[in-house]
């Protein structure tokens, strides 16, 4: 029963890892997409800046 235990508690660690990996590329590509984008000019520079701190080339 030990080992059983032990392999379904693997599987959930994945599956959260998994979901932990998803959640931060569309956080990733909400920064990117949606405030890059941005028509507010305070709010685009920002990740304008930012993009070019983590090297992303925009231009």
């Amino acid at each position: 029963m030990t080992t059983v235990s032990s392999a379904i508690g693997a599987g959930v660690s994945a599956q959260s890892r998994n979901m932990q990996l998803a959640m931060a590329a569309l956080l990733g590509l909400f920064f990117v997409g949606i405030l890059g984008f941005s028509q507010m000019e305070v709010v685009h520079n920002a990740a304008h800046d930012y993009r070019h701190s983590m090297a992303f080339p925009c231009h």
